[in-house]
């Protein structure tokens, strides 16, 4: 599902720029996606449309949607610990205390990451999950948070 994602973004500059989904399924199969891959994608991509649309990135100025008070904090259920783990937790928070992460993103990052495979979610595929939700809101992170967000660190030396 992931690789079909990728392609995705790579191929539709925005999420607004995206075909209706029928008419993405037929094209990723004629790229030459495996229909389940194709069926997940689609009904993840689906959850991400309805997961967004009542969600406005308004900006701070603006007093219409209730803003997160800077004191609270964010409590993962048991469920979301286990599906995510530490690694994809860890990176959520450093995305949010960076500044980069608003909390109506958050909620939907942790959403798609709740509808997606695996246990728990691996960090290159929760780093996916990220630049799609800011693809659908047809924005681009900071270029060092893509670069965080694209970027493998396995190559990677500490020093």
């Amino acid at each position: 599902m992931f690789e079909v994602l990728v392609f995705v973004y790579e191929n539709y500059w925005r999420g607004d720029a995206c075909p209706e989904l029928q008419q993405l399924g037929r094209k990723l199969s004629i790229v030459g996606f495996e229909e389940d891959e194709i069926a997940q994608a689609l009904v993840w991509l689906d959850g991400l449309n309805l997961a967004a649309q009542d969600t406005q990135m308004a900006p701070v100025a603006e007093p219409a949607a209730p803003r997160q008070s800077p004191i609270s904090m964010r409590v993962y259920s048991v469920a979301e610990q286990d599906h995510l783990g530490a690694q994809c937790l860890g990176f959520i928070s450093f995305l949010e205390s960076s500044g980069v992460l608003p909390a109506p993103m958050r909620e939907i990052v942790l959403d798609r990451a709740m509808a997606a495979p695996g246990d728990p979610v691996s960090l290159d595929d929760l780093k996916i999950i990220v630049l799609m939700v800011y693809w659908r809101f047809g924005e681009e992170p900071d270029s060092l948070v893509l670069d965080e967000l694209c970027d493998d660190a396995s190559g990677r030396l500490a020093h």
